[in-house]
């Protein structure tokens, strides 16, 4: 069952579901989804002269992203075929029966601006910002500014709450983020790393798997 506004909002008030702040609340909250707002910090992609990336190397990832941060009333301008990671301004706090889905608002589909690539989950039990994967499809520079609406989420009811949802109880790499955050697919258990193949964790990634 996917929740709908009255639904959201009864969560809310009862505490176990958690989008703060919201800076209008009747804006932002929709018939059966809450839009969040795009935050001023981002991590851009280099262009870089080594071969190819290894995703067991995290000082392969830390050397080619640049962290930006935009000023207060500035804009952040992506151009055609850019990939870069911004952060939603909301954290949330998904409860252990619940599922929500990040998906980019259609005004900045429309315009060739997609939120992101493969992580449309945010897990039962993931607290934090969401970070978003934006990338410019189009023809033509977007800017985006700090503050505007730029995703939404909806949630789905699960059948029952999750026996073991995201968290430090299950190794998850992304758990309480705060700002956009590059890969940490080194810590995999494929790649050596502490986390167990049946310890995924959720994401924005799931959120931020």
């Amino acid at each position: 069952m996917i929740l709908s506004d009255a639904d959201i909002l009864d969560r809310m008030a009862d505490g176990d579901l958690v989008v703060e702040p919201l800076d209008d609340p009747e804006l932002q909250i929709q018939p059966a989804s809450v839009d969040l707002r795009l935050g001023r910090e981002f991590l851009e992609f280099q262009r870089t002269n080594i071969s190819c990336i290894h995703p067991n190397s995290e000082q392969e990832v830390s050397e080619y992203v640049d962290e930006t941060v935009v000023e207060e009333g500035g804009e952040f301008v992506l151009h055609p075929g850019d990939f870069v990671l911004g952060t939603t301004v909301e954290r949330v706090a998904i409860p252990d029966d619940l599922i929500a889905h990040v998906e980019g608002r259609s005004s900045l589909g429309r315009l060739a601006v997609v939120v992101h690539a493969t992580a449309g989950l945010a897990d039962p039990g993931y607290q934090g910002q969401i970070t978003l994967e934006l990338s410019n499809l189009g023809t033509a520079p977007v800017a985006l500014e700090p503050g505007m609406r730029v995703s939404q989420l909806t949630f789905t009811e699960l059948s029952s709450p999750a026996d073991r949802p995201y968290g430090e109880g299950r190794g998850s790499k992304y758990q309480n983020q705060s700002g956009p955050q590059a890969s940490r697919i080194q810590s995999d258990h494929e790649f050596g790393g502490d986390q167990k193949p049946d310890a995924e964790d959720g994401r924005a990634e799931g959120e931020n798997r």
